[in-house]
């Protein structure tokens, strides 16, 4: 798909995130600011009058929690960002819920840490729910559980998670909104820099080179751009944009820098194996396994294993490497670490019946 086709499919997807980070809802001095809240749910209002189901995954809630605490700036040290996070988790749903209560409708809050992503039940129940809430034609706001999450910046200021919850969904866009109108090939803000309107394969890519997050947040260009490409790769077009711009971006797609999809969408258990779950451990393969798992599509057999690493069990997601170490593929391992250990290198013919399955079945397993 072409940028002018991704621009087309996001201004005709019936079924839209929108992330907005952190900068988007705050003031210079970093505190909330409810009042932009309400003009980007205008505009979020206004695509879903036009019959777009729209998920927000929405930053802000350490920024929400500074005034009510008597706090002056973002804290620094992880429990007072936490607790801050747990009062401003009330005052960020309770503006949500103020500013599309005008139009009628009812907001509805889902947080989520990583390990709920990375496990397959919870990331299922979290898919569930997130299907009712629309069902029900509740807006569902999404957010990092930043109040029990041992890594606050796990998933990049939500960059991260808005890409997983894009394909957790099935959405057919995703638009991520902040203090940035678009993919730039060095920061804007330190000298001369050339927009990039369009990234339709990494040649676009060529000279890029993306900064940190700022001071009110915890994402930036480096955050926004992997998390760009990751629901790229799982077939979904995404347009990064202003806040500022959040009308046109939700309307005609006229703005910012626009990421083509790849052709072929990931089915939800490869994305699930390839982008969300956490590798339990490492198997390392000679390089016939390697030439069979990837050019030939084969499942992995413990002949082409010469070595295991880590505590994992049978159905554990586990990373398969080369034989000088890198990583090749991802995929859901048969057995358990213990039992693999005495496999490894042994034909199919040398081991017991029961232990003659695949080791990694090819349709569990995806290439990285």
């Amino acid at each position: 798909m072409t940028g002018g086709g991704a621009r087309e499919a996001i201004r005709a997807a019936r079924s839209v995130v929108v992330k907005i980070g952190t900068t988007a809802l705050t003031a210079q001095n970093g505190m909330f600011d409810a009042a932009r809240l309400a003009g980007l749910a205008e505009a979020i209002e206004a695509r879903m009058k036009a019959g777009s189901d729209v998920v927000i995954v929405s930053s802000g809630a350490i920024a929400a929690g500074l005034e009510p605490l008597g706090l002056s700036r973002r804290p620094t040290d992880l429990a007072t960002k936490q607790a801050a996070a747990s009062v401003g988790q009330v005052a960020l749903v309770n503006a949500w819920s103020a500013a599309f209560g005008r139009f009628g409708r009812t907001v509805g809050q889902v947080l989520l840490t990583a390990q709920d992503v990375s496990m397959r039940v919870s990331h299922t129940n979290a898919a569930r729910t997130l299907d009712r809430l629309r069902a029900l034609h509740a807006v569902a706001i999404v957010n990092e559980n930043d109040t029990v999450a041992t890594n606050e910046i796990r998933f990049g200021d939500n960059d991260r998670l808005s890409a997983l919850v894009a394909h957790l969904v099935g959405a057919d866009a995703l638009v991520l909104l902040s203090d940035i109108d678009g993919l730039y090939d060095a920061d804007p803000r330190k000298g001369p820099a050339r927009l990039v309107p369009e990234v339709a394969g990494p040649d676009d890519l060529a000279g890029v080179v993306a900064g940190e997050g700022s001071h009110r947040g915890t994402g930036g260009m480096v955050s926004k751009l992997s998390s760009a490409l990751l629901a790229a790769d799982a077939g979904v077009p995404v347009l990064l944009a202003a806040a500022d711009d959040a009308a046109a971006a939700l309307s005609d797609a006229s703005v910012g820098t626009v990421f083509a999809p790849r052709s072929q969408r990931l089915s939800a258990r490869r994305f699930w194996v390839r982008h969300a779950a956490d590798a339990s451990g490492t198997l390392t393969l000679d390089a016939g396994a390697v030439e069979a798992v990837l050019s030939r599509r084969r499942s992995l057999l413990a002949a082409g294993i010469t070595a295991v690493a880590g505590r994992f069990h049978g159905g554990d997601v586990v990373e398969l490497c080369g034989p000088d170490g890198s990583v090749v593929a991802r995929g859901v391992v048969g057995y358990d670490a213990v039992e693999l250990a005495g496999m490894i290198g042994h034909s199919t013919a040398e081991l017991a019946p029961d232990a003659r399955r695949p080791v990694v079945h090819a349709d569990d397993l995806v290439a990285v």
